[in-house]
């Protein structure tokens, strides 16, 4: 477990997005930025020394790029990964399904906003898997192969997870569910836990998988 403040790690060639990303995360008071690279190579030499709690990657970067910044440091290879989160512009499916293998432990896109970028970095250290909302379904169904279900029909969710899911499924995080159900996000947290066992999902990503091509929800 950290003590202290989540110490973090941004790689992303371009200098003003590594401003912009500091300015957000420092502000945190859970938060802090130790390092900066602008390439691959050199976000892989740095977290292997500093080992941060995460590492922001970007993807397209000089040399190594950020998919394989995330295979090295997360991989499935690796003895002793360190939590990476991919933040980008593109969204492609091949990028979204070779990162998560690759061991990623969240998909952002940069237009995302700041409040679900510091969500992304506290997601990651719980042992959470956060991706855009922006993020559809179409590629969802790309990472997984869809749960089982009950007899053809949906599984026994009380009413309560069935909302819990709907929301997971349109990318709002615990924090969100709970204000718009008034609720605490240990209890939403607690919920979750609840519907993965009874959809035989891993993560929140196997909820949102779930929900969609249930018709639990509908675009």
């Amino acid at each position: 477990m950290t003590l202290g403040p989540t110490r973090i790690l941004i790689a992303d060639d371009q200098e003003n997005i590594r401003h912009a990303f500091r300015i957000i995360l420092d502000s945190q008071p859970d938060m802090t930025v130790v390092a900066e690279a602008a390439c691959g190579a050199t976000a892989v030499e740095q977290a292997r020394h500093l080992r941060p709690d995460v590492v922001l990657a970007d993807i397209r970067m000089p040399g190594v790029d950020g998919l394989e910044v995330t295979r090295l440091l997360a991989g499935p290879d690796v003895a002793d990964p360190i939590r990476v989160v991919v933040v980008t512009t593109f969204d492609l499916d091949e990028y979204v399904h070779t990162a998560l293998r690759n061991g990623a432990c969240g998909f952002l896109l940069k237009r995302s906003g700041p409040a679900l970028l510091a969500e992304a970095v506290r997601a990651a250290m719980s042992g959470e898997t956060l991706i855009s909302p922006q993020i559809t379904v179409r590629l969802l169904r790309h990472l997984m192969t869809p749960p089982p279900r009950a007899a053809r029909g949906e599984p026994a969710l009380t009413d309560r997870e069935l909302q819990i899911a709907r929301l997971v499924s349109r990318g709002h995080t615990n924090a969100e569910i709970a204000a718009v159900l008034f609720i605490s996000p240990g209890t939403v947290k607690n919920h979750i836990a609840g519907i993965q066992r009874k959809l035989g999902t891993r993560n929140r990503v196997g909820i949102a998988v779930w929900a969609w091509e249930s018709g639990a929800v509908t675009p």
